[in-house]
C-alpha cells in the first residue's frame, strides 16, 4: 500500500514536474494544500478523482482520509506546496503513515525560492561573493531554535531567502541590520511564477516602505544579500586557463 506525497511547484502549473502530473493524473483522491496550491493544477485531476482541501482538514481528518482511501485500494495523492521537503509538514504525515503499513513515495517539487531566483534572473551562489545560501524565517507563531535566530544566521552575511516572513519585515529587517550592511541589496518575491507575481527591489534600509507600499503581507519571499549585486567573478568551470576532468587549459 502507498500515498504519493507530490510537490505541486510554486504555483505555475507547468512548474510540477513530469512524474508528479503524471501520478496526479491517474490519482483516485487527491488532498491537496488548498492555501497555496495553485487550483489550475486540479485540471490535471481525472473527472472521478476525489478532491480534498486541506486547508480546512487537521492532521488526524487528512491521515483518516490517507487511510481509507488506501484500505479502497485507491491511488491517492498529497499535493504540496513547492517542494514538500521545505516547510511541508511531512514528516508528521509520514510517520503515523509508516506505522500503519502504509509506504510513502516522495515526488519532489520546484520550491519557490528557485522559481524566485528564476523570476529576478539571478544565481544565489557567484564566484568570490556567496557560495552559501541559508533558507530560514523568522520566529513566529512556530517558535525556531535558539542557535537559528535570524541575527545568529546573520553573521555570516551569506545569500539568505527568508520564508514565511514578510508580513513582519520590519522585525526581520531588524534582526539582518545587526550584521549586513545597511546597503545590503535586497529582492522581494511575492507569488513566485503565477501571473500576478510581484518584485520589489531595495536594500536594507529601504525595503520596509517599499514592501508596505505594495500592500505584500504574504505568500512573498525575501532574498538578501550581496549576490544581487551584479559584482562577481567569473566561473573557473568556463575559464580557458582552468584545467578539468574533461578539458586541458591553455597556458
Amino acid at each position: 500500500m502507498k500515498v504519493y506525497i507530490v510537490g505541486a511547484g510554486p504555483g505555475d502549473p507547468k512548474l510540477i514536474t513530469v512524474k508528479g502530473k503524471e501520478i496526479l493524473e491517474k490519482a483516485d483522491v487527491v488532498i491537496y494544500a488548498g492555501s497555496l496550491v495553485n487550483p489550475e493544477l486540479l485540471k490535471y485531476c481525472k473527472d472521478t478523482a476525489c478532491i480534498y482541501n486541506s486547508a480546512h482538514m487537521t492532521l488526524n481528518e487528512v491521515l483518516a482520509v490517507i487511510e481509507k482511501s488506501v484500505e479502497d485500494k485507491l491511488l491517492v495523492v498529497r499535493l504540496h506546496t513547492g517542494d514538500p521537503s521545505i516547510y511541508g509538514a511531512i514528516q508528521e504525515q509520514i510517520e503515523p503513515l509508516k506505522e500503519n503499513g502504509i509506504d510513502v513515495e516522495i515526488v519532489p517539487g520546484v520550491s519557490s525560492f528557485l522559481a524566485a531566483a528564476a523570476s529576478i534572473k539571478q544565481e544565489f551562489t557567484l564566484p568570490d561573493v556567496s557560495q552559501t545560501l541559508i533558507l530560514t524565517r523568522l520566529e513566529g507563531r512556530t517558535p525556531v531554535p535558539e542557535k537559528e535566530q535570524l541575527r545568529a544566521l546573520a553573521q555570516h552575511q551569506t545569500s539568505m531567502c527568508i520564508f514565511l516572513s514578510v508580513g513582519m519585515i520590519d522585525q526581520v529587517i531588524e534582526e539582518l541590520v545587526a550584521y549586513y550592511p545597511q546597503d545590503t541589496p535586497v529582492a522581494v518575491v511575492q507569488k513566485a511564477s503565477w501571473p500576478d507575481e510581484k518584485i520589489v527591489y531595495g536594500n536594507l534600509a529601504d525595503i520596509c516602505q517599499k514592501v508596505k507600499d505594495e500592500n505584500i503581507t504574504k505568500t512573498a519571499l525575501i532574498m538578501v544579500g550581496n549576490f544581487l549585486n551584479k559584482k562577481y567573478s567569473f566561473s573557473k568551470l568556463y575559464d580557458p586557463t582552468f584545467s578539468h576532468e574533461y578539458r586541458k587549459g591553455s597556458e
